[in-house]
């Protein structure tokens, strides 16, 4: 672990805030108590909520790891930033546009624990703290999550306050942990948390129905489709899906927990007071909603996700619910507004306090991709989002989805044919070829 302690007083503080940024994985927005979830244990992320705005609007534009970190960082689509796989970096030039850099660049230490997610070779040089390499359960048997909270509660107390900090916290969980020769693709679960939710039932989705998969056209309803493979290791059973249902639910309170002991650590040290601390997800989850487990396509289980931002120094602001649709891409702007740095105009998102205040007009739509791999194993996806409708557009196969989400939140009636939507498809045609333009045009906004 590479530390570095900022000298000065420990009883001096920064003018400008921290700023602590917790990314969970797979984090979908239901899977919260404060979000209306009545099982799930989440206390802390709940006692953050009532101290922040709540965006429960909240929502990743690719629900694919890499590609949606690439987005936090750079405040751009996919079309903008170009990371379409694992492998890819960003260049020099990118680089210096990201949160972290623009931040170092105005005299923010900067801190970041658990894996980058971009590229292979990720620029640790820039940071203070380093720590991206953690593993899912070290040799003393310690997890992912709570290494993670103990390597930024170590770095926390070695701070001394001479320059304000940026520290990023990423978590492994909720992801499954990949099949290797050895074993079967499956949840890590720290020990404590192996009987909790034992005595409960989590009832099946509505679209877990064979039906919703068959609904589906040829060249999505195969075997070869990976949303189709997962589940069938995790949820093609009732007995596996409580058993993988609750080991999700296990690692989001494990993740609540570490979040926790964070903040209680800030507020023990004096730091709570001006330190923004701000909680989302890379992207959403499928438990086994429309026959599938994972990502990738856009349903709101996948693209919809928690958004906690908690300035201490907006009181008035603690406990609110804000309506506005919030993106991925507006973390980074809306981080530099409220420190008061200068946004570079390279980033799409906006400023989601302005938002909220009334200073920038909200979104009425949002445009989605996920062309990170191909058909048969993930086909191509394009979207246009609104809050009432979704149009979705397979590209390879140019096949179109038409969803009123407002009548049939679990997406599962295709509308594109129905004569009373005709008048609506249009429209959404004509929205979803202008927003594709605007994305992806090199001078628009």
């Amino acid at each position: 672990m590479t530390v570095c302690v900022v000298g000065a007083a420990a009883n001096e503080r920064p003018a400008r805030p921290n700023v602590i940024l917790i990314v969970g994985e797979s984090h979908r927005a239901e899977a919260l108590g404060v979000a209306g979830n009545t099982f799930v244990r989440t206390p802390y992320l709940d006692a953050l909520a009532a101290r922040s705005v709540r965006f429960s609007h909240a929502y990743v534009t690719t629900a694919i790891c890499s590609v949606s970190r690439a987005s936090i960082l750079s405040g751009q689509h996919r079309a903008r930033h170009g990371i379409n796989d694992f492998s890819s970096d960003f260049s020099d030039d990118a680089l210096q546009q990201t949160l972290p850099i623009v931040l170092k660049n105005t005299g923010y230490a900067l801190g970041w624990v658990g894996f980058f997610g971009v590229g292979k070779n990720p620029p640790g040089e820039y940071f203070d703290l380093w720590e991206p390499r953690i593993p899912w359960q070290d040799a003393n048997g310690v997890h992912h999550t709570d290494a993670v909270a103990r390597t930024a509660i170590e770095w926390l107390e070695s701070y001394k306050g001479a320059k304000p900090f940026f520290l990023q916290l990423n978590f492994n969980a909720a992801h499954e942990i990949d099949p290797t020769p050895e074993q079967p693709a499956h949840y890590l679960v720290p020990d404590r948390f192996r009987e909790l939710y034992a005595d409960i039932d989590i009832p099946l989705p509505r679209t877990a129905d064979p039906c919703t998969w068959e609904s589906f056209p040829d060249f999505f309803r195969t075997d070869q489709n990976i949303a189709r493979q997962r589940w069938h290791g995790f949820f093609s059973s009732d007995d596996l899906f409580q058993r993988n249902a609750k080991d999700y639910y296990r690692l989001i309170t494990g993740v609540n927990e570490a979040v926790g002991s964070v903040i209680r650590k800030l507020e023990m040290l004096g730091l709570a007071e001006n330190t923004i601390v701000i909680y989302t997800s890379d992207h959403g989850f499928s438990l086994g909603e429309h026959g599938m487990m994972g990502k990738w396509y856009p349903f709101d289980n996948s693209i919809h996700v928690p958004l906690l931002i908690h300035d201490p120094r907006q009181t008035e602001l603690a406990g609110t619910e804000a309506g506005a649709m919030a993106l991925n891409i507006d973390l980074a702007p809306t981080i530099l507004g409220l420190v008061d740095v200068p946004v570079p105009a390279a980033m799409q998102g906006v400023n989601l306090m302005q938002v909220l205040t009334g200073r920038l007009p909200g979104r009425a739509q949002f445009f989605y991709e996920h062309t990170v791999f191909s058909s048969p194993l993930l086909p191509k996806v394009e979207a246009v989002i609104t809050k009432r409708l979704r149009y979705v557009k397979y590209i390879e196969h140019d096949y179109e989805a038409l969803y009123d989400f407002e009548k049939d939140p679990d997406e599962s009636r295709n509308l594109v044919h129905d004569p009373a939507y005709a008048n609506d498809l249009a429209a959404m045609r004509k929205l979803y070829k202008e927003e594709r333009i605007r994305v992806q045009h090199p001078h628009s906004q």
